[in-house]
């Protein structure tokens, strides 16, 4: 019985958590199914406090998973136990670095004109095996070239939904995404016409069924699911010779943003503009780092370097001196982690990362 109300405890507060988390703009869907799965795996151990030695065993628990699919649920724990420990001091905090992996960033791929051509007329010619599947083309089609010519995530355009899409306007409306942020997005009027015709077809397969109200939808009209899109990407990349037939690593959907960003800021540099003045917001914050990407990038690295001296070539200030603005290390501003580790938990004589209080605004004066 008190390890049943133990769970229904550590239950409230993972809910609890998730709650506050939330309400500070964290997404936390993974998070929160990890967590709760968790959960279960502590009352299979009929354990009421979480502990270092159950947050590593099942972190490590998917045995075929990769290092870094182990560190990022032992991170889940390792947060959660931070909250937690505010109200149960017998929680202990698994330490950093105990299940290390070193993050690799894929390389960005920019596609040609020539590429994107070849996987969307690719894609208009899927087969087909059942009379179902016949608008899958079309799908695939429309959404791989709006990812082209829009720079949106794939995650954006699965969830684009009818009512977002105004083709009089020309306007796409995108909804809750990355830090809860909403924008509109332009489309040019050979796009409309090709997404207009995509709609026009969906509406006349799926008239009189039951179909979601997303744009793209699967042969069943459900959301088209994330594993989908990928398997079609890739079955479609190695039949065009973007990947070879066993290759398990290539050039990814997601590079499509890439292309978007890096020809969007060669058009600015060649018109004599000036990327930080037209769009203060564009991310990445320094074109440099893209590289390497490929050679046909030389001309925007040129042009950046160019733009970038010219802005930093003021008289009388210092070319960097906008850009750091903390020229000490950000440890001696750091505070002492108190000594209150749980039982069976090591001490930390350590300073604790991600407090910088106000004295990190002063800036160091030179010596005289």
């Amino acid at each position: 019985m008190a390890g049943r109300c133990a769970m229904n405890t550590l239950r409230q507060a993972v809910e609890e958590y998730v709650t506050v988390r939330r309400a500070l703009g964290f997404k936390l869907n993974e998070a929160e199914k990890g967590l709760r799965d968790f959960v279960a795996f502590m009352g299979r151990r009929r354990a009421s406090y979480i502990t270092q030695s159950l947050a590593l065993e099942w972190a490590q628990q998917p045995s075929h998973q990769r290092p870094a699919s182990w560190a990022q649920r032992l991170g889940f724990v390792r947060l959660f136990a931070r909250y937690r420990s505010a109200t149960d001091p017998r929680t202990q905090i698994p330490a950093q670095g105990l299940l290390p992996f070193r993050p690799t960033r894929a390389r960005p791929y920019l596609y040609s004109d020539s590429e994107i051509r070849a996987l969307l007329d690719a894609a208009l010619h899927m087969p087909c095996r059942f009379e179902r599947d016949e608008l899958q083309p079309w799908t695939y089609h429309c959404l791989f070239g709006l990812l082209s010519v829009t720079g949106m995530r794939l995650g954006e355009v699965r969830n684009l939904e009818l009512e977002d899409v105004d083709l009089t306007t020309g306007i796409l409306t995108i909804r809750g995404t990355k830090f809860g942020k909403s924008r509109l997005v332009p489309l040019h009027a050979s796009t409309c016409k090709v997404l207009a015709a995509y709609i026009a077809r969906r509406e006349c397969l799926w008239t009189g069924r039951t179909v979601s109200s997303y744009v793209f939808v699967s042969n069943r009209g459900n959301r088209l699911d994330n594993s989908e899109i990928h398997r079609a990407f890739y079955r479609l990349s190695r039949q065009i010779g973007l990947r070879g037939e066993f290759d398990s690593h290539g050039p990814r959907l997601h590079d499509m943003r890439h292309v978007f960003a890096t020809r969007t800021l060669l058009h600015w540099y060649r018109s004599d503009r000036t990327p930080s003045v037209v769009c203060p917001s564009c991310r990445p914050t320094s074109v440099m780092s893209m590289w390497p990407i490929r050679s046909g990038t030389s001309t925007l690295r040129r042009n950046s370097c160019a733009s970038r001296c010219a802005d930093s070539s003021g008289i009388g200030r210092t070319a960097h001196e906008h850009v750091c603005q903390l020229c000490f290390p950000s440890g001696t501003v750091l505070y002492t982690a108190p000594d209150a580790a749980a039982a069976g938990q090591s001490s930390h004589h350590h300073l604790v990362s991600r407090h910088l209080p106000p004295v990190s605004e002063v800036r160091r004066a030179t010596p005289a």
